[in-house]
């Protein structure tokens, strides 16, 4: 990646175009609150942020993504609509030795307007389409909103649905779900003894559960014993959802003969539809941009909507630039309100080595 010079060179440049898109300029402090935040990133960026004890704020985390904080500033202060811009540095722990690092520029565009969703996904996306031009980029988009609205709608227990929403972001967990609730694969060895009653045996309580929470998630793993498995056939479907991938016209047709056999995703496949009619009005070829359905599935936790990154040729680089659409992390941190959300960030060092900044 770039030396930092370049970098933060790269980073102006790219700063200042979100200014003139009309955002506010917005800063985040580097040490923020880990409590609550980590909580709302999701398991790669806990396993990765950098955490420390600090004597009076308790525990606190480096910087490692500026759209939470950014979204809890404005759901505190903000006035709306609202646009932001921010660059600054982040930092994430790497678990292996490689040309990836710890400490890097991030710069970033939030959009947050109740008006017209679709509207607002186009505008981002088109921006970054616009300045990231230059560096012959792949885009690749997809919805979570879609595979999201596919899982509540299944005919089975809530407390399953919930369990596959909890893992959508963790493929091969997800996967082994709904094999098992499909009754593709047997219950884990150590559930079995349990419903037969040989897994419990007397003993002190330990750890954080009482002995009510215990009993009622037995409950729950009982229920779930007892339930007749999810039919194949929306089995089926869920992989068909989940191997969907496609220019993004093609795309939307498999998913409306799709949404036969699962309606509840109809209202995001129309958002879908409505997103790439304003996408065409703002010049991008949707003929040709490249549409997964299960695009967003390892990135952070907190998108629940559109979702795009911009790759580069080479397949061992990190997405240059990623982003998506965030409305319930709003609600979360809005303590009782919300509003639509969504925004994307660049590497900016990164970008200087593709375009050969020197």
């Amino acid at each position: 990646m770039a030396e930092k010079a370049a970098a933060r060179a790269e980073a102006d440049r790219l700063y200042a175009a979100f200014l003139a898109a009309g955002a506010m300029p917005v800063e985040a402090d580097i040490l923020q609150p880990a409590e609550v935040l980590l909580d709302l990133y999701g398991e790669d960026i806990r396993a990765r942020a950098y955490v420390t004890q600090d004597p009076l704020r308790g525990e606190m985390m480096l910087r490692p993504d500026f759209t939470v904080p950014v979204v809890q500033m404005h759901m505190t202060h903000g006035a709306e609509p609202a646009r932001y811009a921010y660059r600054g540095e982040v930092f994430r722990k790497q678990e292996h030795i490689s040309e990836r690092k710890s400490e890097y520029f991030q710069v970033g565009f939030e959009v947050f307007d109740r008006e017209n969703p679709s509207a607002a996904d186009a505008e981002v996306f088109a921006l970054f389409a616009d300045l990231l031009a230059p560096a012959g980029l792949r885009a690749a988009t997809g919805d979570m909103a879609i595979l999201m609205a596919a899982v509540r709608g299944l005919k089975t227990l809530d407390s399953r649905k919930a369990a596959l929403l909890r893992h959508v972001w963790r493929p091969a967990r997800f996967t082994r779900l709904l094999e098992r609730f499909g009754g593709l694969v047997p219950q884990p060895e150590s559930r079995q003894r349990l419903l037969e009653g040989t897994g419990i045996l007397p003993a002190p309580l330990v750890g954080l559960r009482s002995e009510a929470e215990i009993a009622a998630r037995i409950a729950v793993i009982r229920a779930d014993a007892a339930a007749p498995p999810i039919s194949a056939e929306e089995v089926g479907m869920i992989e068909d959802l989940l191997n969907l991938s496609g220019p993004s016209p093609e795309a939307l047709t498999r998913l409306r003969a799709l949404e036969t056999g699962l309606p509840a995703i109809g209202p995001a496949v129309d958002r879908m539809e409505t997103r790439l009619d304003a996408l065409a009005r703002r010049g991008i070829a949707v003929g040709a941009l490249e549409f997964e359905a299960s695009h967003g599935r390892t990135t952070l936790e907190y998108y629940d909507g559109f979702v795009f990154s911009f790759h580069a040729a080479d397949p061992a680089l990190p997405p240059v630039a990623s982003g998506g659409r965030y409305d319930a992390l709003t609600a979360v941190l809005g303590q009782g309100r919300s509003i639509p959300a969504v925004g994307g960030v660049i590497r900016p060092g990164l970008l200087a080595d593709l375009l050969g900044a020197p």
